[in-house]
């Protein structure tokens, strides 16, 4: 049984690795939250030492080691732009990290982390669960089984409704989430490239606060995509559902079946790293790198290879 922390307990995301710690046979021991709404925890570890400031859930985890408790794994589920500091801190006190996506905002924080990787013995993972899909393994075994001069026409769409806290929160906050197209898409970015291959050439049409549009040469794809945050854009047929986000990969004019299979993809991951295996630093670099020079590339415009869904009117910016 190994001993895991995890900083962000209070997030979203945080959960499915609390119970990825629980469904592998392992231990939270503590967590840490600036906020306190974690009742969560008591789901999955009712006896975790729960914490709201920094140093004293450092104090925590040092007073363990010296009692012979060592940390194994430290979980980072903090927002984006606090995960490399997090990731260091893991390894300072000895621990492997499992870090959800996106690993860090900049491709260089990649560069320095495995410095620290190095001097310290640790290891870094990174959530990249589409990987672990059976649909996204099969595409990927259907595609490099296919024709290799064959290079296919896809679109992504990405639709994940979101009110207005999110424009108060640090996701709202470019220069904390990344944008959307790294808040919720990079884990897109990097399926597409584990499939279809590398990047070729990136262009952006639209990046605003509601929405980013693009596409992507791929060695064998070209890419049109599509994330929003605005719920006025998605289908009529999913509203009526009562849903309130829709992904959808279209190859070819066909489309590719992955909306279920999710919930158990965090325990998939985590199954993973114990055994041996997980993703790494430099596995992540690449949709790192397009994501950034996507928050960093001057917009076109919807001119040439667009997505459709991009033309659809803007929401307004509620504090605008």
């Amino acid at each position: 049984m190994k001993n895991f922390a995890l900083i962000g307990a209070a997030g979203y995301i945080a959960p499915r690795h609390m119970k990825a710690i629980k469904d592998t046979g392992n231990q939270l021991i503590a967590a840490l939250d600036p906020f306190d709404s974690v009742g969560i925890i008591d789901s999955y570890f009712p006896n975790t030492d729960f914490f709201v400031e920094y140093e004293r859930f450092d104090r925590h985890i040092e007073k363990l080691r010296r009692k012979g408790k060592q940390l194994d794994y430290l979980s980072v589920c903090s927002p984006n732009y606090l995960h490399d500091a997090h990731i260091r801190f893991g390894l300072r006190v000895g621990a492997d990290v499992i870090c959800e996506k996106p690993l860090v905002l900049n491709p260089w924080n990649i560069d320095a982390l495995e410095e620290i990787e190095n001097e310290t013995g640790g290891k870094i993972f990174n959530i990249l669960q589409l990987r672990l899909h059976p649909s996204v393994i099969e595409l990927n075994k259907q595609v490099d089984e296919g024709p290799k001069d064959k290079v296919y026409d896809v679109d992504l769409t990405y639709l994940t409704s979101r009110g207005h806290w999110y424009y108060t929160s640090w996701k709202g906050d470019i220069s904390k989430s990344g944008g959307i197209a790294t808040n919720i898409g990079v884990h897109f970015f990097d399926m597409l490239m584990w499939i279809f291959g590398d990047l070729k050439e990136n262009v952006v049409h639209l990046h605003t606060h509601d929405r980013a549009a693009g596409y992507l040469e791929l060695e064998r794809a070209r890419v049109r995509w599509f994330l929003s945050i605005n719920y006025d854009v998605i289908p009529e047929h999913i509203k009526e559902s009562g849903a309130r986000t829709y992904r959808s990969l279209l190859i070819e004019g066909q489309e590719f079946e992955f909306s279920g299979g999710f919930n158990e993809l965090h325990t998939r991951s985590y199954e993973d790293v114990l055994n041996g295996g997980g993703f790494r630093l430099r596995e992540a670099q690449k949709a790192i790198q397009i994501v950034h020079d996507i928050r960093k590339t001057q917009p076109i415009g919807l001119t040439d290879n667009y997505h459709p869904l991009a033309k659809l009117p803007l929401a307004a910016h509620p504090f605008k």
